[in-house]
């Protein structure tokens, strides 16, 4: 590989890893101002549900798809500058997202990706649960369970915000760019480590060991995701089957609570936000 080589690929990665964590981070300092705005301007407190219900408004909602948007926006008006500053040649395929109406075919990977999904990350949370190690709860899950009224709501909340904008940002851009340089196996693997890593931030308590394992499990359906788009090249696809597994696991949650038994460890494991 050639300097130049070198250079276009860490240029890549580190622009689609900073894509990644970017979104969460606009999203988490939006947050924090409209907390502190409400807490210390106008003394309204803000319980578990409220905070709960801000960060998926503020970090799914408006820091996943508005990094996103503003990434698709604004790149073909930076990019050349960056490239002719580098001494690049000039792109000439532009950046796309694809997206369209699911027909029969994408049909059948959503159901076939869904029930891969959930089978593999079921096994493997069943089986981390047989190891003695102690892994983090998920913040959602804890705020659902201590306040049950709410969790039926999260339903379209998951089909409607979490997957599609999270998918948006991840598969679409992150995947997306990585796939420039990489080819779609490597950006696929690539994007789906950080976005298991980075759901880290929604893990409470636990060891160190038991939280990567938490975080592995994730890979699962991050793979699945990731393939679905590369697949049928429509993010529509991978954000139903993100939708429709959260709020499978969402269920899952309100069935324990309906049967008033322990929360299942599966759920516990792997809900993500």
């Amino acid at each position: 590989m050639s300097d130049r080589s070198t250079v276009r690929t860490g240029i890549a990665v580190v622009a689609a890893l900073g894509l990644g964590a970017g979104g969460l981070l606009f999203g988490v300092l939006l947050l924090s101002i409209t907390a502190g705005v409400l807490i210390a301007g106008l003394g309204i407190n803000i319980g578990g549900v409220e905070s709960l219900a801000l960060s998926l408004v503020f970090i799914q909602g408006v820091g996943c798809v508005g990094v996103s948007i503003a990434y698709i926006k604004l790149r073909p008006s930076i990019g050349p500058r960056v490239r002719e500053l580098l001494g690049f040649d000039r792109d000439r395929t532009p950046f796309d997202i694809g997206y369209d109406v699911p027909d029969l075919r994408d049909v059948g990977v959503i159901v076939g990706g869904y029930f891969l999904a959930f089978s593999g990350v079921i096994v493997g949370s069943l089986i981390v649960s047989q190891l003695d190690v102690e892994t983090g709860r998920n913040a959602l899950a804890d705020t659902a369970m201590a306040n049950p009224e709410i969790i039926l709501y999260l339903v379209p909340v998951m089909i409607f915000i979490v997957g599609p904008s999270e998918e948006l940002l991840f598969r679409g851009v992150v995947q997306g760019r990585l796939r420039e340089v990489f080819g779609p196996v490597p950006a696929i693997l690539i994007a789906s480590a950080a976005f298991a890593g980075m759901h880290g931030i929604a893990l409470v308590g636990g060891s160190l060991a038991g939280n990567l394992l938490v975080l592995t499990l994730l890979l699962s359906p991050a793979l699945v995701l990731g393939a679905a788009y590369e697949y049928t090249n429509n993010i529509v696809v991978p954000a139903i089957i993100h939708g429709i597994y959260n709020s499978t696991l969402v269920l899952l949650m309100y069935a324990a609570v309906v049967l008033g038994d322990e929360m299942p460890r599966a759920a516990t494991l792997v809900v993500p936000t």
